[in-house]
């Protein structure tokens, strides 16, 4: 714009000189409509020019006044999302510091002005789960299935966010829904993936868990502690399902059906065990145990042994008598041997193993093995003694 007004003042500058240079004022005649004007030069430029002026003046007088009115409608129209998004952002403060109480109640108001409702409803909502307020945690994901909670519309995390809330708030069949409508992200997105094993266990789907607890070993994101512990619910579940609910052939069939390398974790074995003991079911549970004993060289196999509901242990015990004859100190076949006596009801064989456990020099024995031992007391009438044990137990 500068460049352009310098041009033009240097363009009439120069017509203006013009006439001077060859001493002549110069004439210009215009005709229109049978008339004849006759004007100098001089006063030509003069009237373009000052025509020229007044028509910038117009131009930035009502620039100015478009602006103006412009910006004052954006400060009435845009007042409300303003302070919608000041709210909003004390809510998200108020949240991060744990204040939920304002934290609901911020981002509830607020979400709807400041045009951000799927992420307000959702911090809303899991403001609320964390007063224990049920009913208010589920109007907002309400609120939420009412602008659409998709990836197409929203995106992955606020998916997986709301199908966490609603798992908590046991809304199990809408989560089922929503994690159905995105399943083909379980297997590439390891939040969603933890959810699906996480349901599924809920639902007690536990074949359905095994299978996705397989693709989660996949996933670097995911611990092995974390593994470990949907194996123990989910197998557990799934091999009692098959004893239960149908026979114990299927049961076999399913085990054998299992790799090599998933028999030989320890979670899974001791859950078949589990099973097989609760269900008295001995040849296929003496095929697992004798070895293991007969070896002896896994010592937490050996203490998660202690934990089975085992109903006729004899030739357990008959090995685990040859190892403690072997060496009467060593204090994990004394255990071993103390604990299977238990479930076989031989208290006196269970007495002297504790017994001998517990006179150790350093200490060996654990809380399982006090409160067998107190319980073994008990049966031989010995109750000041297991009143001891229980004691050292609590001490």
């Amino acid at each position: 714009m500068k460049k352009l007004l310098l041009l033009l003042l240097l363009f009439f500058a120069f017509i203006s000189v013009t006439p001077m240079l060859i001493d002549e004022p110069g004439y210009i005649s215009i005709a229109m409509g049978g008339m004849i004007y006759e004007l100098t030069v001089y006063t030509a430029v003069f009237w373009i020019f000052f025509t020229f002026l007044v028509a910038v003046l117009v131009f930035v007088v009502l620039r100015d006044s478009f602006n103006f009115s412009l910006g004052t409608w954006k400060k009435v129209a845009f007042a409300g999302q303003r302070r919608g998004i000041k709210d909003f952002d004390k809510g998200v403060a108020a949240y991060i510091l744990e204040d939920y109480v304002q934290a609901e109640h911020l981002l509830a108001k607020s979400s709807e002005p400041s045009k951000r409702e799927r992420i307000g409803y959702l911090l809303a909502s899991s403001a609320a789960s964390k007063q224990d307020l049920r009913s208010n945690a589920k109007h907002y994901l309400g609120l939420l299935d009412g602008i659409g909670n998709t990836v197409k519309s929203g995106n992955l995390e606020s998916v997986i966010v709301t199908i966490k809330l609603l798992i908590t708030h046991e809304e199990y069949n809408k989560a089922r829904l929503m994690i159905d409508d995105h399943h083909k992200f379980v297997g590439h997105d390891a939040r969603l993936l933890r959810l699906e094993i996480d349901l599924c266990i809920i639902e007690k789907r536990y074949l359905a868990a095994v299978k996705n607890i397989d693709i989660a070993r996949k996933q670097k994101t995911i611990s092995d502690d974390d593994i470990i512990a949907w194996e123990e619910v989910a197998f557990y579940g799934a091999f009692k399902q098959l004893i239960t609910e149908q026979n114990e052939e299927d049961l076999t069939r399913y085990w054998n059906s299992l790799s090599n390398k998933v028999k030989q974790r320890e979670t899974v074995v001791m859950a078949y065990c589990k099973v097989l003991a609760e269900q008295n079911i001995v040849k296929p549970l003496n095929k697992i145990l004798l070895p293991a004993i007969k070896k002896g060289n896994n010592v937490e196999f050996l203490k998660a042994i202690r934990s089975l509901p085992l109903e006729a242990p004899e030739e357990l015990i008959a090995i685990a008598e040859k190892h403690v004859s072997k060496n009467a100190e060593n204090p994990m076949w004394l255990s071993c041997l103390a604990h299977l006596s238990v479930a076989n009801k031989q208290w006196d064989v269970a007495e002297k193993s504790f017994n001998a456990l517990v006179e150790l020099p350093e200490k060996h024995y654990d809380d399982i093995d006090l409160v067998a031992f107190a319980k073994t007391l008990e049966q031989l009438s010995q109750h000041e003694k297991a009143t001891q044990v229980y004691r050292k137990l609590h001490s």
